[in-house]
Formats: structure tokens, C-alpha cells, sequence
């Protein structure tokens, strides 16, 4: 389905004269409390999978044993995904490097969504810590995405065509110019 709305990039609307709010977000208090969900809930998984989730893992049938492998794997990519996120955007906001080097391929983190992979009925079946934390990560990585998408908008895809909305404005924008001419 097409959007028929993307937020500007924080240079389009400072061009404009406005102010991004995903950027302002990304620069306050805000993003450092995701940051430090997000950190912490790497930790948290590292901690469980290493210790009690062996454990548990270890007392599984086999095929929730398969599934607890597949969760936990894809649990780790998910984490790792959305930390190097976070820490590229904190790279940006302490002035280590500008929003439009992050935005290069080199720096780009590509993040894709990653949603339970087994079966309900076999998830179920998995411990409640995995559960809870695959939860937990699918819902920040969501946050992270949506934000990301909103930062790099028109970066990602430069050759995208103007939204109406875009249109309309630029219309608007022109016939004010005439009239005040």
C-alpha cells in the first residue's frame, strides 16, 4: 500500500523553516531512554541465554527445543540489529558523525522487521523468559523502525516521487508567491 505521507528528513524541513519532531526526538531525553531500554534489554537476553535458557532449553521436547533455537537466534539478530541502531543514532547526537553519514550505505543499518517464526500453539510452548524478551525486542525493534524510517525518509529513497500532499503544498506555495508578487 502506498503512503501518502512521508516526513521530511530534518534537512527538507529545516530548508522549509520547521523542525522535524522525530529529529527533536532523537535528540532528547526521549531517545536516551530508548537507548537505555534498548541496552538493557540486550543485556537481559544475553544474561537469560547464557544461563537459565540453557537450562530450560536442555528440558524441552525436541521440537520446542528446535523452536527455543530458532527464537533465541532470532531473538540475537533482532537485539543486535536495533542496538547498532542506537548506537549509530547516538553517534549523531554526541557529534561523531552528521544524520547524512549515517544515512550512507556504509553506515546504514538495514533493519527488518523479525516476527515470531514458529507456530502459536509451539511458541506457547517455549519458556516465559523467551517469550517475554521475544515480545519485548519485537516491540522496540517496531519503535526503532518507525523511527528510522522517519529520520531517513527521503534518504532512503531519493528517487521516490513528491506525495500529493507534497504536491498540493508546492501548489499553494507558488500561487502565494504570484499573488504577493
Amino acid at each position: 500500500m502506498a503512503r501518502l505521507f512521508e516526513p521530511p528528513t530534518f534537512a527538507a524541513a529545516a530548508a522549509e523553516g520547521t523542525i522535524s519532531f522525530v529529529h527533536k526526538l532523537t535528540t532528547s531525553h526521549g531517545f536516551k531512554a530508548l537507548f537505555k531500554e534498548g541496552m538493557g534489554l540486550v543485556e537481559e537476553a544475553a544474561s537469560y541465554l547464557d544461563g537459565p535458557g540453557r537450562r530450560e532449553a536442555l528440558r524441552l521436547p525436541r521440537p520446542a527445543a528446535l523452536a527455543y533455537a530458532t527464537e533465541s537466534m532470532r531473538l540475537t539478530t533482532r537485539l543486535m540489529q536495533v542496538a547498532s541502531w542506537l548506537l549509530l543514532q547516538r553517534a549523531v547526537n554526541e557529534g561523531e558523525m552528521t544524520l547524512a553519514q549515517a544515512a550512507t550505505e556504509k553506515h546504514r543499518v538495514r533493519l527488518s522487521r523479525q516476527d515470531i517464526a514458529c507456530a502459536p500453539e509451539l511458541f506457547q510452548e517455549l519458556p516465559q523468559n523467551l517469550r517475554d524478551l521475544t515480545l519485548k525486542s519485537i516491540r522496540l525493534q517496531t519503535r526503532v523502525i518507525h523511527l528510522d524510517r522517519c529520520l531517513f525518509a527521503s534518504q532512503s529513497d531519493p528517487t521516490r516521487p513528491p506525495s500529493p500532499i507534497e504536491t498540493q503544498v508546492a501548489r499553494l506555495r507558488a500561487a502565494f508567491q504570484v499573488a504577493n508578487s
